[in-house]
């Protein structure tokens, strides 16, 4: 399953993931009925799922993608934060999650615990998401990070990683992506991206860090467009003001304050047209797009068409 996922992501063919945030509860079921109504599942390469976003409580992330896995039989991203589990939980986490075959694991460094909606919750953090990135390569050796060997060895596991779509300095930007390559990323998930030039130069700087990058991995390693449909006028505005490393382009914005003054069904009328057109423009310009909704999964169908 994993072993055509990735190639798919690596050839020319069309390849789209969906992002599924697990519940504050204890059931999948309303989500997964909620994909299963919307036919989403047909269309799209394959699933991820969050861990703990922000630092609130939600449902595993590593069991969340096992039964999605199992339920939809499509290949599932399992994130991981660096946030909650030192080198030990990490390693027991990937070992388990292996023999369910999950086996393609985002790293993320994770929001501050700060952020929790758990009281005085700490962050254990040894290291940045390299540092997980750095225990998936051990283990695709055979060895865990003490380099003791592994019986049986795991099953072949790919390293995702994430970039910020958007900086002043996008060379700094450059830098960190040689970063993650050297460290043995496949692939790696921009922030939502709402501009094509925007897209264009981050792709020509992926292309550039693979040649500069250590790692013979890289050569292969792909850029997968992030996507957050835009369909209200207050969440363009809430993005570009206050989520570092993404830049929503004031034409974009005008227009939708311009629609909310004709009602809300306007509103939503022009952001759907605009986020299908920045969907479509960036299917046509890359074939490689990851889109964040919300378990919107209905606003995901439509999207694809």
């Amino acid at each position: 399953m994993f072993d055509q996922f990735c190639q798919t992501l690596c050839s020319d063919k069309p390849y789209i993931t969906v992002e599924v945030n697990p519940p504050h509860g204890a059931s999948l079921e309303s989500i997964i009925t909620s994909i299963s109504k919307s036919g989403v599942k047909d269309k799209i390469t394959g699933f991820s799922v969050t861990d703990n976003p922000l630092a609130k409580l939600k449902m595993s992330g590593i069991l969340s993608a096992i039964k999605l896995q199992q339920e939809f039989d499509k290949p599932v991203i399992a994130t991981m934060s660096m946030r909650d589990k030192n080198k030990l939980s990490l390693q027991s986490s990937l070992l388990g999650a292996n023999d369910f075959d999950v086996r393609c694991i985002l790293a993320l460094t994770g929001d501050p615990a700060k952020f929790s909606d758990q009281p005085e919750v700490k962050g254990v953090l040894e290291r940045d998401s390299t540092l997980l990135l750095s225990i998936i390569y051990h283990l695709n050796n055979g060895v865990d990070y003490s380099n003791k060997t592994l019986n049986p060895a795991p099953k072949p596991i790919y390293p995702f990683a994430v970039t910020n779509s958007y900086a002043r300095n996008m060379k700094s930007l450059q830098k960190r992506i040689i970063k993650k390559l050297d460290y043995g990323a496949r692939a790696i998930i921009t922030q939502p991206i709402y501009d094509v030039d925007n897209a264009k130069e981050l792709l020509e700087l992926f292309e550039e860090a693979k040649s500069m990058s250590v790692r013979d991995t890289a050569k292969n390693a792909r850029l997968i467009i992030g996507q957050f449909p835009i369909v209200r006028a207050r969440t363009a505005t809430f993005i570009d003001d206050n989520v570092p490393g993404i830049s929503v382009p004031k034409d974009i914005i005008d227009e939708m304050n311009l629609a909310k003054m004709d009602g809300e069904d306007r509103e939503q009328e022009v952001g759907f047209a605009l986020s299908k057109r920045i969907f479509d423009e960036m299917m046509s310009l890359h074939g490689k797009v990851h889109l964040m909704t919300h378990n919107r999964f209905d606003l995901c169908s439509e999207l694809i068409g």
